[in-house]
């Protein structure tokens, strides 16, 4: 399951994960985002309990766009304890999204 993410909880569900987080970084006017969307959400549901999955919407929290450097959407990045350690860019297939957390498991 995804589940929308906001800049004052970041630090706790993110950072402090003890699992690999994938974060989605999206926007409601985006057509490429609504395309991920659901491959996100099916890789969300075959790694429960292995990673944790979150959105965030760059127009709701700018603050954590800019953080990231975040310059186009969608954004998918994987942290493992607080750090970056894989990011794409655009549409990805699923087995891509699937080799983007390998590589944090």
């Amino acid at each position: 399951m995804v589940n929308e993410l906001k800049s004052f909880d970041f630090s706790e569900k993110v950072i402090n994960s003890d699992k690999p987080v994938l974060v989605d970084f999206w926007a409601a006017w985006c057509g490429p985002c609504r395309m991920l969307s659901p491959i996100v959400d099916s890789v969300s549901e075959q790694y429960a309990g292995k990673a944790d999955f979150y959105k965030v919407n760059v127009d709701e929290e700018p603050a954590l766009a800019v953080q990231f450097g975040i310059a186009s959407i969608p954004t998918l990045i994987v942290f493992k304890n607080g750090a970056v350690v894989g990011q794409s860019l655009g549409v990805q297939p699923e087995g891509a999204i699937k080799a983007l957390l390998e590589k944090a498991l």
